[in-house]
């Protein structure tokens, strides 16, 4: 699991900026699979930050932002499972996140990871090695690379003997038209 500190600064009693929160408290993990923890998460956009508390437990292991916020998480993806494994993994995962998009028969032949989510997702890869699966190609992805994916389905496979550990920002989006 991804060892990460997280600082939360804002203004303390004296209107002086200072870390406010420490921690990472809002995480779930499927050992062998995953391990993502929520930096932070808004309702609105532009942001209002004058609200107070941890806003990364808002809405618990959602996918997905809430409509008109954005959610910051890291993601560690473990090498993949077995094949059979893996689409029960990611299955449950969707049920856990309440993933809006069905994967297709297809998707899940192409990659038992394939979904797709209303968002703007801006990842940058951290650690390790990963290969972003798309409809018809893939992309080996290591750390220092960045992907910005825009409301497409994708999906993730992590053929290496080690954790890749992403950053990402999703943004909500408007649904994108189907063609």
């Amino acid at each position: 699991m991804a060892q990460l500190q997280r600082y939360v600064v804002g203004l303390d009693d004296n209107g002086r900026s200072a870390v406010l929160r420490t921690g990472l408290p809002n995480q779930q993990e499927q050992p062998g699979f995953f391990w993502r923890g929520t930096l932070w998460k808004t309702r609105e956009t532009p942001v209002d930050n004058d609200i107070d508390g941890d806003r990364s437990l808002d809405g618990g292991a959602a996918r997905s932002p809430f409509p008109g916020g954005m959610l910051v998480r890291a993601l560690e993806l473990w090498p993949d499972p077995e094949p059979g494994t893996h689409q029960k993994m990611f299955a449950d995962v969707n049920k856990l996140v309440g993933q809006e998009h069905e994967p297709t028969d297809t998707d899940r032949q192409r990659s038992p990871t394939m979904h797709r989510t209303d968002t703007l997702d801006v990842i940058h890869v951290v650690r390790g090695q990963i290969h972003l699966i798309l409809d018809e190609e893939e992309v080996p992805l290591e750390a220092s690379d960045t992907v910005i994916i825009q409301g497409t389905n994708h999906g993730w496979s992590n053929r290496s003997d080690a954790p890749c550990l992403m950053l990402g920002t999703m943004i909500d989006a408007l649904p994108r038209e189907a063609r």
